[in-house]
């Protein structure tokens, strides 16, 4: 049986919107004025270098389909463009950055069946997929880098879920200006 992993750029106040700011949003682009320094650029890189695959919402695989296969001249821009990569969407036409698959179905049950199937499954962004995957039961642990900056509105981590489930904290380190933050299922 898989784990599926959630990895998210997150701010104090609990937002996940657009922390680079190519969504343009009234909050967005707030990851990138502060320095993550050695240690988080280490954690993202072993959190991508253990995923057996990517699974990712319509709009966070639009935005990474645009901008990493152009980045493909490192280790981490290797990997990201070699994984299996895994989409929820009932509207998206064409699923045409390398390795990708269209799960058109039922959110929930084509994730169970793909946590079945795969390893170690990264969820990168993909806000409203989170929360579906949560309501549902399904994510084995949350990779937070939480950012010292209070943006006062926007899309939520936890939007819409209305199900309390019980998290152990297994990690937690500072690097340069962030938090590193990993929870499991309890």
């Amino acid at each position: 049986m898989g784990r599926i992993v959630v990895s998210e750029f997150v701010t104090l106040d609990g937002v996940i919107e657009d922390p680079g700011g190519s969504e343009k949003s009234p909050y967005g682009g707030w990851a990138f004025k502060f320095d993550r320094g050695e240690e988080g650029d280490k954690f993202k890189y072993e959190e991508l270098m253990s995923a057996d695959a990517l699974l990712l919402g319509r709009q966070t695989y639009e935005g990474f389909a645009a901008a990493w296969p152009k980045m493909n001249t490192d280790p981490f821009g290797e990997r990201m463009n070699g994984l299996p990569k895994y989409v929820v969407s009932s509207t998206l036409a064409d699923a045409s950055w390398n390795n990708s698959t269209i799960l058109r179905g039922d959110p929930v049950q084509e994730v169970t069946r793909l946590k079945e199937e795969a390893g170690q499954i990264l969820v990168a962004g993909s806000g409203r997929l989170v929360s579906t995957l949560h309501a549902a039961g399904l994510i084995d642990e949350y990779r937070l880098m939480v950012f010292p900056i209070v943006v006062g509105g926007g899309k939520s981590l936890f939007d819409g879920v209305g199900m309390p489930v019980s998290l152990r904290l297994a990690e937690a380190a500072t690097a340069a200006d962030t938090l590193l933050l990993r929870y499991v299922r309890s």
